[in-house]
């Protein structure tokens, strides 16, 4: 038994540490360490890299335990070819995916995913044509000998003793079963919310040392099993004819002055994320009373815009098209591709280039859906997360409620005494997401009390916040990430149900007001940018809700379909059935405009 045993950990233990071995390599390469902290940096990233090591070494170890398992019940002579065959091609496939990657990153500027294999199978004389005869052959050099010493290295530590015939078979065979199903924690990345990702080891402002923690064949892996070929989905028409019509749709030059909401330049800004919030809880916007009479009453003494729209049903792709101002995909989530987020314009670098210091308070975990890499590929430098909070604090299935949250938020605003610098903080609230079990009950219905129940938080944050000296030159922004949770029973290609409010207070907001302009979450980027005289030209999607010169519609999207609003009409479209699921008004050429929307999107995306 012992011998079986010590073979499983031995191999598992070996994975992890050529893992380890490998990130020295990257860092003298690229000169990745600081000049001042450099022991520091580099133990950060051994340490966090350490999460897809082990996951990376836990898939790569279950075929060799599977065959450590038989061998406990056939003969095992064969055993010793079956390791040499599969260490030989493990051997060759590290060995190719290292020195590919170690040669790529200069020219690419991430860790290697399916983006250079797709290059080359499409084009191979093109991906070839600029690397030179002298590095094709030091890299195949390099290939052969890293290949030959990594086969040398398992062959050694694994087949100098022959494995002994068991006796007590079951007991063996129990053992490394469970030791097999024990690899599903480190593969899986723990018993967190969000599974195994690329984001995971995101732990710096300085990409060049999260890119120095990642894994790249784990990096290739979580590539290919999300690679699709953007570029020829949503081909609608000719692309001149995409071209000219999202001309029509995108940012234009002010014609005139802009109308001001601030009293002031520059103040500070906290953005509060909520989630799955509708217009249907705000007797402000038609929906049903009594549930969420704190946002009603912040609406009226505010700025409450009365066509605003969710761009998306979830909240990976809702934060990236409110803090990037990139319209959310309906067969995907640009979230889940680091190298493709970190080229995205963002409103939190645009604000630090100004002199902003950005922060992000989450109750939850921020590794779900790659979060944490987009949060700081975007500029965030401060995130506060479930792990910040103590165990007996995260009683949701999400972690912290959105009482602890905000009141840790209330907790840093009364101890920031530095009214000189600028901030800008954004909040993303948890409470409202199903299971909808609360510390609160104002309401039966569970759903509804949850809104309730972070309606009262903000409520009572907002109260509080007005007491504090920071409040007269803040401006808070309330927008929902996503489509309504409620009502429950409404279609998902009804586009009532994508119809969420978007309230702006503070005691920088001039006066109260309605807005009744069409927009969109991916809108706020330009319109905020454009309150504090900040240019917002790389936000192309982006557009100036206030500005009159700038068109002004209402777009969303859902799984492979497709809506778009304006003050004349709407039109829903289900693609995967090729149909208008919805229309009304006067829609003429409302669904061409979204079709060029999107297969430009579609373009954009293929091209990050």
């Amino acid at each position: 038994m012992k011998d079986r045993l010590k073979a499983f950990l031995i191999i598992y233990m070996l994975y992890v540490l050529v893992f380890v071995l490998q990130k020295p390599a990257f860092v003298l390469c690229y000169h990745v360490l600081p000049e001042e902290g450099a022991v520091s940096a580099f133990f950060n990233i051994v340490l966090h890299g350490l999460k897809l090591d082990a996951s990376l070494a836990g898939y790569l170890t279950v075929l060799p335990a599977l065959m450590l398992l038989l061998s406990v019940f056939v003969n095992g002579a064969w055993l010793k070819t079956a390791f040499r065959a599969y260490f030989g091609i493990v051997s060759l496939l590290m060995s190719a995916i290292f020195v590919v990657d170690l040669g790529l990153y200069e020219y690419w500027g991430f860790r290697l995913d399916a983006t250079p294999l797709f290059y080359f199978f499409s084009s191979p004389k093109d991906a070839l044509a600029s690397v030179s005869a002298w590095t094709v052959v030091g890299g195949v050099s390099v290939f052969a000998v890293y290949a030959v010493l990594l086969y040398l290295l398992f062959c050694y530590a694994l087949l100098r003793r022959s494995l002994q015939p068991v006796c007590r078979k079951t007991a063996t065979a129990l053992c490394l079963l469970l030791l097999t199903a024990l690899l599903f924690i480190p593969v899986r990345g723990g018993f967190t919310v969000s599974t195994m990702n690329v984001g995971k080891v995101y732990f710096s402002k300085n990409m060049r040392l999260n890119h120095a923690a990642t894994n790249p064949a784990f990096s290739l892996m979580e590539s290919l099993s999300k690679q699709k070929d953007f570029a020829a989905q949503y081909r609608f028409m000719p692309g001149d004819s995409a071209d000219r019509l999202f001309a029509m749709m995108s940012y234009v030059e002010p014609a005139g002055s802009i109308d001001s909401l601030l009293t002031t330049a520059r103040p500070d800004i906290l953005m509060v994320i909520m989630e799955s919030f509708s217009s249907h809880l705000m007797t402000e916007l038609g929906g049903e009373p009594g549930i969420a009479p704190n946002l009603d009453s912040i609406g009226r003494e505010g700025v409450l815009f009365t066509n605003f729209y969710a761009n998306s049903f979830r909240t990976d792709r809702g934060l990236v098209s409110v803090l990037s101002g990139y319209p959310a995909q309906p067969t995907t989530s640009i979230m889940k591709y680091p190298r493709k987020t970190q080229t995205l314009p963002a409103i939190t670098s645009a604000l630090a280039r100004n002199g902003y210091e950005p922060e992000y308070y989450y109750g939850g975990d921020a590794d779900f859906t790659n979060m944490r890499s987009y949060l700081i590929a975007s500029g965030f430098e401060s995130i506060v997360s479930d792990v910040d909070f103590p165990m007996s604090k995260r009683l949701s299935k999400w972690g912290a409620h959105d009482d602890v949250l905000f009141e840790r938020l209330y907790d840093d605003l009364e101890a920031d005494t530095c009214f000189a610098k600028r901030h800008f903080r954004v909040v993303q609230t948890s409470s409202s997401h199903e299971p909808f079990k609360v510390p609160y009950r104002r309401l039966a219905n569970d759903r509804l009390n949850a809104f309730a129940f972070t309606d009262s938080i903000i409520g009572d944050f907002m109260r509080r916040f007005k007491r504090l000296p920071q409040w007269e030159n803040t401006v808070v922004i309330l927008v929902p990430d996503h489509l309504g949770a409620y009502p429950e029973n409404i279609d998902n290609l009804s586009p009532d149900r994508y119809r969420i409010p978007l309230i702006l207070t503070g005691g920088a907001v001039k006066a109260p007001r309605r807005i009744d302009v069409y927009g969109s979450q991916h809108d706020i980027a330009a319109t905020l940018l454009s309150q504090l005289g900040i240019g917002h030209n790389d936000f192309v999607f982006s557009k100036d809700i206030l500005d009159a010169s700038a068109p002004h519609f209402s777009f969303f999207t859902f799984p492979d379909a497709m809506g778009i609003a304006d003050s004349c009409g709407t039109v829903v479209y289900d693609n995967v059935s090729g149909r208008v699921a919805f229309a009304e008004g006067d829609t003429a050429g409302l669904l061409i405009r979204a079709e060029a929307y999107l297969q430009k999107l579609y373009d954009d995306l293929s091209k990050r």
